[in-house]
């Protein structure tokens, strides 16, 4: 039998809610509850799984949510609008997130997994809780432009969410907590951790190639200092010397702190299935992971708060990396795309 690691979802009936009888009459469903379960070469999750524990119907109800052009002022932009599965839920069609009316964001879409991990969410950590950062895309003119009022008044008119509400925590009250805790309910199953790689670490009888297993010790050399451990990212905020885009004037993390020292400093992404979510950087710039490392190379400028890092003994810019190593690199870099995870029907559409 194949071994899935990512995620074991086991099905726990629950007595939970199956008493309750709403006003109208309805009973809730029965409310299995989803264990996550933490695949053997992660770290410990750090989403509180006690404050909103997963089920089966706040699952389905997140899906349904993730997926609803209801919560865009347009009726058509969804959360799924910029985050697409077989891209690992980010957008390829744009540089930058694309929004209702053609309106065109200020930054990339980042992909949607592992977040159960993280920290702090956004390019800037602008969310420090998961629960709290849909009120972000939700919210912005460029991205889905709406108020959580108007999503509120939408979904208790339809004829299905308050059933699938009361569904999922026992009475059909539409309200923001419930939204956004169905909408987390869901995300947060999202666990990539069955890549070529994680089987490789985890000796499930799985051989990286020669030229990926170079690749893999020069990513260690050059590369894990931030893009660090299991999860592919220390977490952490630094201004890797992209130069400043004179139309958007993006200054990263300083939005956030109004530090001087965090200017230009952007949250370092997991490069989990990075070979699926291009284009890469916080604007989406490079097309290809052969651009990025070019960069890394040859395209890095000077800031008062450049990653010391990037700073070679002789004072140059950029890393040592030559042609035959970026190429043995992106060899390794393949070796974390998790088919998996980006075929796993839990999480599709339809």
């Amino acid at each position: 039998m194949k071994y899935v690691s990512y995620i074991i979802v086991f099905l726990i009936y629950s007595c939970s809610g199956i008493e309750d009888v709403n006003d109208d009459g309805y009973t809730p469903m029965p409310n299995p509850k989803l264990v996550f379960q933490i695949p053997s070469n992660f770290p410990e999750i750090t989403y509180d799984l006690t404050q909103n524990p997963p089920t089966e119907k706040g699952f389905d109800l997140g899906k349904k949510l993730f997926y609803d052009g209801k919560l865009a002022s347009d009726g058509v932009v969804s959360c799924g609008f910029c985050h697409i599965q077989e891209f690992a839920f980010t957008h390829h069609t744009h540089i930058t997130s694309h929004g209702v009316d053609g309106q065109i964001g200020e930054r990339n879409a980042q992909p949607l997994h592992n977040l159960a991990f993280m920290e702090d969410f956004t390019w800037d950590g602008a969310a420090n809780f998961l629960d709290s950062q849909f009120i972000i895309p939700i919210t912005a003119q460029e991205e889905m432009n709406e108020t959580i009022s108007n999503i509120i008044i939408k979904l208790e008119s339809d004829e299905n969410y308050p059933r699938l509400f009361a569904d999922a925590f026992g009475d059909d009250e539409v309200t923001t907590e419930r939204i956004f805790k169905a909408l987390s309910q869901f995300i947060v199953m999202m666990a990539s951790a069955n890549s070529k790689f994680d089987k490789w670490q985890r000796e499930e009888s799985v051989m990286l190639t020669a030229d990926e297993d170079a690749g893999r010790v020069l990513f260690d050399s050059k590369c894990a200092s931030c893009h660090a451990g299991t999860l592919q990212t220390d977490q952490s905020y630094r201004n890797n010397g992209l130069p400043l885009d004179p139309e958007f004037q993006d200054y990263g993390r300083e939005r956030v702190t109004g530090l001087p020292e965090d200017r230009q400093k952007f949250k370092v992404p997991s490069l989990r299935n990075v070979e699926m979510t291009f284009p890469y950087m916080h604007d989406g710039r490079f097309n290809s992971l052969e651009d990025v490392l070019d960069f890394y190379t040859d395209g890095i400028t000077q800031s008062s708060t450049l990653d010391a890092q990037l700073i070679m003994e002789d004072s140059s810019l950029g890393l040592d990396i030559t042609d035959d190593e970026k190429v043995k690199i992106i060899l390794f870099l393949k070796t974390l795309t998790d088919n998996d995870f980006i075929l796993d029907n839990r999480f599709s559409e339809f």
